[in-house]
């Protein structure tokens, strides 16, 4: 019999420790002391008279505490339980003499209790056992999750460092003493990192460490417990140096080519305002004269005024195109004029409501800043008027003291970013903005949601960064 507030594997385990206790010799010794007894309160029950004999009871059945006790001591629920049942049935001939000299009434009080230690000490043992294997499939569990660690920490080619609560080097794998050094033990990790920062805050930077190579900083916190003193830090480094090198090749790469693109359009801009529209506002000048000649039909002269107008119309519109691929405005005034100027013949163009809005002390910055700011802004406006339907567009800009932050800003249809693959979709307009920033050693951000218009944000800073430093990240 078990309690509902027992583990449900006390049935089991108390099965399994039935079997092995058959096997051994002390358990039958224990049930032949229990025979003993029987016999012995038997034949005194048969030959001694109650009234006046040494034992006016009997043999107490008391007695059968021990080895009752000891059975269940030593072999649990099950072995407590089998020997209080074997006792109890070796007592039913004493229970059946006649005259009531087998003391029926206080023997069965007697063989209740002996039944109930049986039970209450089993199962205490039985549940001291569980416990106890619990304890011991538990510890065994963490110390092979704990080997496992230690496996992976030795034999991890990252190298790998655990601090203590104070900052100090507890513990290094072989991939960190290899890099760093076999006397890092007990130093302070900030040694490491030249002091910049606290290793909490290094997170997710990258380093240079004595190797020469770059390293991004993991950083994990283990529980309390895992170094000296509280506490303990986790510090992964990452090599991340073919990482960077490539990163910093595809920069050079799309600088050059920003370059590149840039100087085609300086150059195809020179080359239509020096030969095409200069042509045609030759045509049409020359048109204008032939059309006021005397003797010029009327109706030759209205078709040769028509022929001049469309002309002027060409040489307007390659006037708007060199413009639009390098602005003078730009070079010889500057990043805001140009961009007022843009804004103007987008409004004039478009109808779409345009702002521009400056704030902070306007300067000169060098020339790709500026060229890329306006690209940013015109690549923005051209998707804005094209794609977004906007009615309003507002351009902020702000200088502060070593960055220049523009802020693109329309009321169109809006998209999801997270959304868009620009390689598939044909955004690359988005893409190229980002590029361009991201060359300039500055960042860009949009943000947008369906039917919320678009916000492009780019931050790029007042002085040129060579393209060798430039970082993409």
């Amino acid at each position: 019999m078990t309690s509902p507030h027992d583990p449900p594997e006390i049935v089991p385990a108390a099965g399994r420790d039935a079997r092995p206790s058959l096997r051994e010799w002390r358990f039958w010794a224990v049930q032949a002391v229990v025979v003993a007894i029987a016999a012995v309160h038997l034949l005194v029950d048969l030959n001694i008279s109650t009234a006046s004999g040494a034992f006016p009871a009997g043999i107490p059945v008391a007695i059968l505490v021990v080895p009752v006790g000891y059975a269940a001591l030593r072999y649990g629920l099950a072995g407590g339980l089998a020997t209080s049942a074997w006792a109890t049935l070796l007592w039913l001939p004493d229970l059946f003499l006649p005259k009531d000299h087998g003391h029926v009434g206080g023997d069965l009080v007697d063989l209740a209790l002996i039944d109930v230690v049986a039970f209450v000490f089993g199962r205490g043992i039985e549940l001291e056992r569980l416990a106890r294997g619990r304890i011991e499939r538990a510890t065994a569990e963490r110390l092979g999750i704990e080997a496992g660690y230690r496996h992976l920490f030795e034999a991890n080619a990252s190298p790998i460092l655990v601090l203590d609560a104070r900052g100090t080097i507890h513990e290094a794998n072989p991939a960190a003493s290899a890099v760093l050094g076999p006397g890092m033990i007990g130093r302070a990790a900030t040694e490491l990192f030249a002091g910049e920062l606290p290793v909490a805050e290094q997170s997710g930077k990258v380093v240079a460490l004595a190797d020469g190579r770059d390293y991004r900083v993991g950083i994990v916190t283990l529980p309390a417990g895992s170094g000296k003193g509280g506490a303990a830090t986790q510090v992964v480094l990452e090599d991340v140096t073919e990482e960077r090198s490539e990163r910093d090749r595809a920069t050079r790469y799309a600088a050059l080519v920003v370059d590149a693109e840039e100087d085609q359009r300086r150059r195809l801009a020179r080359e239509l305002h020096d030969e095409p529209l200069q042509l045609f506002l030759h045509l049409a000048r020359r048109l204008e004269s032939l059309g006021g000649a005397a003797g010029v039909p009327i109706d030759v002269s209205k078709g040769l005024d028509d022929a001049r107008r469309q002309a002027l119309d060409a040489a307007a519109r390659l006037r708007t195109l060199a413009r639009d691929l390098r602005p003078p405005a730009l070079d010889q005034l500057g990043l805001v004029p140009a961009l007022s100027s843009l804004l103007a013949d987008i409004e004039a163009e478009t109808g779409v409501v345009t702002d521009l809005d400056v704030t902070g002390a306007t300067v000169r910055t060098a020339p790709d800043i500026e060229l890329g700011a306006f690209r940013i802004v015109q690549e923005s406006a051209r998707n804005s008027v094209r794609h977004a339907g906007a009615r309003h567009f507002r351009v902020t800009v702000s200088y502060a003291d070593d960055e220049l932050t523009l802020t693109a800003r329309d009321d169109g249809r809006g998209f999801d970013p997270g959304s868009v693959d620009a390689l598939e979709s044909g955004h690359l307009g988005l893409l190229g903005m980002v590029e361009r920033a991201n060359v300039l050693g500055g960042h860009l951000e949009v943000r947008s949601a369906p039917g919320t218009g678009t916000v492009v944000e780019a931050t790029l800073p007042l002085r040129s960064v060579p393209s060798a430093r430039r970082d993409p990240r």
